[in-house]
């Protein structure tokens, strides 16, 4: 038996059996092209998998070695890489910049981080291993866009770069080349895919037959954007190449055919996702982040419980049967967390707090958790188990506390009050979370309609909007 099939057969004992047989078909059989930065929500729609469980059958993979993880940080202008990281530790800028777009972007965990699986030298040996050896169109294909955008398969692939791609050259270092070539009534940006130094050339004018001159010097330590303006006609481009890497700049016409490129875009796996992924959480419980950096999320959805009453249940039941009914609880909500993409970060006595990458999928876990604790009192032929569920939803900060992924802000503050307003099976909710559009379409399908109240919540100094879920 090889190595790879021995680590395969492990993976089968730690993970979804039809995701392992699909992850081990695809790594024997796809081109090198489909194993570097795999997009898992795209691999779970390919093999017809559920994929919560594709994820956690990739981040088991990762763990054993069939896999390498990248987070990658992505421009949401044109869907490039800016940097790459082997771990979330490495993401610590407080900016990161795109010479393409010409902007600069604060890094947040919702839909600017990446992340994605290629497969590990130990098991199959790819073109994107070596980066420096993929021809031009690879190397923008594999390297420099992420996998959230939607490019063309094969030939179509490659008759639209043809389209948009006036001219390119390979560039090894310390070289020099010249390129002479006609500047189309439109234009153009030169850019390099490797150093991501740009060079915007606006055409204006009426076409002219006297030559024009631009020169560009690539550099590993900086990326210049500058802009120049010309006329559509002769244009003698100087390119030099002092980094240690091998370049490869092109002349890309900024048109039509471009913006669609890159306006075309499909699902990817976040960072915020896999933050509230309960495997991930298992896996990684202390390698998430360091102790000092403090990732922003946008929009994150918290869910707060507690049992109404615990301590009068130890006095009528007896300590035994009460720890029996918290514990039977703590398994029901742990499985209800799981079945909504969610994740348990932490319980508090018999509290517990629970994120989810949005609002729906939250009070989706609410309605089970409230079904999982009538069946639990029938089962038991006792009322004795009320749970308090709050909902809200906003902005954080992801942080490690207690050597642990954690969460800070006044949106974990407010989800927590919002439980504490909770005196019955009512679940409450914050208005963000309620008027989500998927939230209304699950509580309509439900017949479930929120009753507004205003409510003061302490610590919180003006009043709130919340909604009853009967």
């Amino acid at each position: 038996m090889s190595e790879a099939q021995a680590l395969f057969t492990v993976l089968q004992q730690s993970a979804d059996p039809a995701a392992v047989a699909a992850i081990e078909h695809h790594v024997q059989a796809a081109p090198d092209r489909e194993l570097g930065r795999i997009n898992v929500l795209d691999f779970a729609a390919r093999y017809g998998l559920d994929e919560e469980r594709a994820i956690g059958a990739f981040l088991h993979g990762a763990r054993l070695g069939l896999f390498e993880m990248s987070w990658n940080i992505l421009c949401p202008g044109c869907g490039g890489v800016l940097d790459s990281n082997a771990t979330l530790k490495s993401v610590r800028r407080d900016e990161y910049a795109c010479a393409l777009c010409a902007a600069g972007y604060e890094p947040t965990l919702d839909e600017m981080v990446e992340v994605a699986f290629t497969v590990s030298p130990r098991v199959r040996h790819i073109e994107a291993h070596d980066p420096d050896t993929l021809p031009f169109p690879e190397y923008v294909r594999q390297i420099f866009w992420s996998s959230g955008l939607e490019l063309p398969a094969d030939d179509a692939y490659e008759r639209l770069l043809e389209e948009i791609v006036l001219d390119m050259v390979e560039l090894p270092p310390g070289e020099k080349a010249i390129l002479s070539l006609q500047l189309p009534a439109q234009s153009c940006i030169v850019f390099d895919p490797v150093t991501h130094a740009t060079q915007f050339i606006d055409v204006h004018g009426d076409a002219t037959r006297e030559r024009q001159s631009v020169t560009m010097v690539f550099n590993k330590l900086q990326a210049p954007t500058g802009r120049v303006e010309m006329r559509p006609g002769p244009l003698r481009l100087v390119l030099e190449n002092r980094s240690d890497l091998r370049v490869l700049p092109a002349v890309w016409i900024a048109g039509q055919a471009l913006h669609e490129l890159l306006g075309k875009r499909k699902r990817f796996l976040t960072a915020k996702r896999l933050l509230t992924n309960q495997t991930f959480r298992d896996i990684y419980r202390t390698d998430a982040l360091d102790v000092d950096q403090r990732l922003k999320i946008t929009s994150l959805t918290f869910l707060f419980t507690d049992l109404k009453g615990s301590t009068d249940l130890y006095e009528r039941v007896g300590d035994l049967v009460a720890y029996d009914l918290v514990r039977a609880h703590f398994r029901a909500l742990h499985e209800v967390v799981a079945s909504e993409a969610g994740a348990i970060v932490k319980t508090i006595g018999d509290a517990v707090m629970a994120t989810f990458a949005t609002p729906d999928r939250a009070i989706a876990a609410a309605l089970k958790m409230r079904d999982a604790m009538r069946a639990l009192n029938t089962e038991g032929e006792h009322e004795d188990l009320l749970l308090k569920i709050g909902v809200h939803e906003g902005p954080c900060l992801a942080v490690m506390l207690n050597d642990r992924l954690d969460y800070f802000g006044q949106t974990v503050n407010i989800a927590a009050r919002v439980q504490g307003l909770a005196v019955s099976r009512s679940i409450f909710a914050t208005k963000s979370v309620v008027t989500n559009k998927e939230t209304a379409q699950l509580l309509g399908a439900a017949g479930l309609t929120p009753a507004p109240q205003q409510a003061s919540l302490r610590g919180i100094v003006e009043e709130l909007t919340v909604y009853e879920i009967p």
